[in-house]
């Protein structure tokens, strides 16, 4: 078949993957062991999601890199927060802590295992007009000469209301909807209320790589430093992630791009260059090779029955620009840039593509819900996408189908403008595992059942890190779907960790859900429309009923910003929907900084073997549908036994009315082992 996917290279990545990340594990628990004893500074502290990694064993992506929390560090800055407030840069980071840096100040960590690179979570000042600045960060590590990274906020600082505006001095996009500041609509208040500005600012980080030229051993010290004279008047460093890459991948036997035009050094446009390269690999049914470089692409490659590897995401680069078209595209797009693109499903779609080792940089600064910028579109059938880097495009991944058979594997995608990876409309058979996802402008991994429905599909094994907007998990209708043994932190506003919606026109929820083994910490966030804090998994009811026989089994909810389970209809159809089928088993929660569960809807849940400790306020906060009848509420909850810590206790069964609209919030302690 043209085009084949070499499974042996695929395995082979694959394995060598797995004994980093087993290399990795090791020098973690060397370190914790030792106390660090062989370091010239202090002991590193490694985390995964801000957490002790023993709290999340088995949950997320077991990736090559170690995190490392700036707040654990030496440092000569402030450290900021905690904070869980929206646009507030404590509130944003991970963990809802960080390290303010001002000119001179320094930042150091502790290599725990020996790295070749390093990626920088950060963030430095908008320019006045909102275009963004460039500022300078030293980087020493161990004893080698300090060299710069040129930071940039050129993709940070969003404001106003969605979709959102790049001028911090905007008036109001939609001075018609109504707004918490005021607790008003200011178009129709008199008289007007006055907005400051700039308004809602978010979306403060970015972050860098930096391949560091040799391999430096652990316990070497890695400094960051703002300089003295920098154009920043302070920089905030979030973490710092080190790494083992090793070699480049070489495939000796394949076409390769370069020797049919494509430019390594990034100077000249290499899209023709790579669609001749697509061309001779399918005429001769071998792959497509791009070596190390930094390739200029500003537009789609269209790709199908095609297998294109680079020699690594470290190492491979596709960088471009984002292009203003002379005249909008038939799907409403008016800019295009760099994406590899299966065909439109209304064309037959692709298949038989193959994606593996390398890095796309976009350049997108906006949100334009029309514009097709993601870095990897179309309709893919039957295809495999791995070890990939995507970076600055609107979505990391967005598919359209119907299209079935896709598998996504060990890919990062960070600081997109919108979602991390969206299956949208009759995507089936399909999964993403695996997969890292951090600092995402909407859901960072989504199905979606617009009109057509999503059905035997599996996000599993993922680590999704600070959605600024919206969850880290979204399900919008679809059939037999599975989320499992996930790791979610740190959803900032409206949205949470996971949730499942009937909205945005989805088809229904039918068959079954399975939302099993997943770890969501600092969640249930606030909703800002509704004024009202959510859970750390919340079911919405808004288009339609959810009725689907829907399993949330062995999934541990720790340190709920407000409630770990919410079940919520909007108020204008609340006595129209209901939420019911919902079961929920093996569950832990631990610290809610309100209710265990929030009823704020029609319906009925099972729990069984639920476990919780530092409950902030009542166990079940049952508001049902609002009207509060003599004979209870409209929410009903079974207990099928083995509910621990006092949340559930009888005298709430089955449906005492306890409604509280806005709870007192009590923070809840650390997690801890259960």
């Amino acid at each position: 078949m043209y085009g084949s996917f070499d499974e042996d290279a695929a395995s082979g990545r694959r394995r060598r993957r797995a004994a980093r990340a087993a290399a990795v594990t090791a020098a973690v628990a060397l370190s914790v062991l030792t106390g660090g004893a062989a370091a010239a500074g202090p002991a590193p502290v490694v985390t995964r999601a801000a957490l002790d990694p023993s709290l999340v064993a088995g949950r997320g992506a077991a990736v090559g890199f170690l995190e490392q929390e700036a707040e654990h560090a030496r440092t000569t800055g402030t450290v900021i927060g905690p904070d869980r407030s929206a646009y507030t840069l404590a509130g944003e980071a991970s963990g809802r802590r960080a390290v303010r840096l001002n000119p001179g100040q320094y930042v150091e960590f502790t290599l725990p295992a020996a790295a070749d690179a390093i990626t920088v979570r950060y963030s430095i000042p908008d320019s006045p007009d909102g275009g963004g600045i460039t500022a300078p960060l030293d980087v020493a590590v161990g004893h080698g000469r300090p060299r710069t990274m040129t930071l940039t906020s050129q993709y940070a600082w969003l404001y106003n209301q969605y979709p959102f505006s790049n001028d911090p001095d905007a008036g109001l996009l939609h001075p018609d909807w109504w707004i918490t500041e005021c607790s008003c609509v200011p178009a129709a208040t008199t008289p007007a209320p006055t907005i400051s500005t700039p308004f809602r600012p978010h979306h403060f980080y970015e972050e860098q790589r930096l391949l560091l030229g040799r391999t430096h051993r652990a316990g070497e010290i890695v400094r960051l430093t703002a300089p003295a004279g920098s154009a920043a008047a302070w920089t905030v460093i979030d973490l710092l992630d080190s790494e083992l890459v090793g070699p480049p991948h070489v495939a000796p036997h394949a076409v390769n791009a370069v020797a049919l035009g494509a430019d390594q050094s990034g100077r000249r446009d290499s899209a023709d260059a790579l669609d001749r390269a697509i061309a001779a690999a399918r005429r001769t049914h071998r792959t497509v090779y791009l070596p190390p470089g930094t390739y200029q692409v500003n537009r789609h490659i269209i790709v199908d029955d095609v297998t294109i590897e680079g020699a690594g995401s470290w190492y491979t680069v596709f960088r471009g620009r984002e292009v203003a078209l002379d005249t909008p595209a038939p799907d409403g797009s008016v800019h295009t840039g760099v994406g590899f693109y299966g065909r439109d499903a209304a064309a037959g779609g692709s298949s038989n593509v193959h994606l593996s080792g390398f890095a796309i940089e976009g350049d997108v600064r906006e949100r334009i819900d029309l514009d097709q910028v993601n870095a990897i579109g179309g309709a893919l059938n039957h295809s495999t996408i791995d070890g990939l880097y995507l970076h600055h495009t609107k979505v990391g991944m967005w598919f359209d189908g119907p299209m079935t058979d896709l598998r996504v594997t060990d890919t990062v995608i960070a600081d997109q403008i919108a979602d991390g990876v969206n299956f949208h409309t009759g995507v089936t058979h399909s999964s993403v595992s695996n997969s890292f996802v951090r600092n995402t402008g909407d859901d960072g991994l989504a199905m979606w059942s617009e009109r057509t429905g999503n059905a035997h599909n599996t996000f599993d094994h993922n680590t999704v890190q600070s959605p600024v907007l919206a969850n880290g998990i979204a399900l919008y209708g679809g059939t037999d779907n599975t989320v499992s043994h996930n790791l979610v932190a740190d959803p900032v506003r409206e949205g949470s960790a996971i949730q499942v919606g009937s909205r945005f026109g989805a088809e229904p929820f039918t068959g079954h859900l399975w939302i099993t083994d997943n770890t969501t910490v600092r969640a249930g966030t606030y909703e800002l429309n509704w004024n009202i804090g959510l859970g750390a998994i919340w079911f919405y009811a808004l288009d339609r009923s959810i009725d689907a026989d829907i399993q949330v089994v062995g999934d541990a909810f720790l340190d709920n910003t407000f409630n770990a389970i919410m079940l919520v209809s909007d108020w204008p159809v609340k006595d129209q929907v209901s939420i019911t089928g919902v079961h929920f088993q093996d569950i832990r929660v631990d610290g809610t900084g309100t209710s265990v569960v929030s009823a704020r809807a029609a319906g009925a849940a099972s729990f069984a073997d639920v476990d919780a400790r530092n409950v902030g306020a009542v166990g079940v906060n049952n508001c049902g549908s609002f009207h509060f009848t003599p004979a209870g509420s409209e929410f009903s909850l079974t207990d099928l036994g083995g509910n621990d810590g006092g949340w559930l206790a009888p005298w709430l069964l089955p449906n005492t009315i306890t409604c509280n609209d806005r709870p007192t919030v009590v923070p809840p302690p650390a997690p801890a082992p259960w």
